[in-house]
């Protein structure tokens, strides 16, 4: 299944900063849980993940290092800052409202799509 492009760009925020508040991550590792957690789902690209995270970091959502790996190679870090778990908080109000709402609407959608289908709509 693909996910919208729409619906994974509206999501980004909140599931960038949830995998932070688990402890700090670097750029591959994210996108590597992302893929974990959806199972298989949602496939963030580097083009995807940075512009969140970069965007996250000018509003003082997250915070950035550099560290040296045990291979020798340089990574960025990102840390979600005390800001940036209570943005946390307010995305998960907004998103469980949306859910809600969704699965109010759910329960009524079998019988209604095939009307929807012989309409044309």
């Amino acid at each position: 299944m693909d996910i919208n492009k729409d619906l994974m760009a509206a999501s980004s925020t909140p599931i960038v900063l949830a995998i932070l508040a688990e402890g700090d991550s670097y750029g591959y590792a994210i996108i590597k849980r992302v893929r974990e957690l959806s199972g298989g789902s949602m496939e963030w690209t580097d083009g995807m993940l940075y512009p969140v995270l970069h965007r996250l970091e000018r509003l003082g959502h997250v915070e950035a290092r550099w560290e040296v790996a045990e291979t020798g190679r340089r990574r960025k870090y990102y840390r979600i800052t005390a800001g940036g778990r209570t943005q946390l908080a307010e995305e998960r109000k907004q998103w469980q409202a949306v859910d809600a709402t969704l699965r109010g609407l759910w329960p009524a959608l079998p019988a209604a799509i095939p009307n929807l289908l012989t309409q044309g709509a």
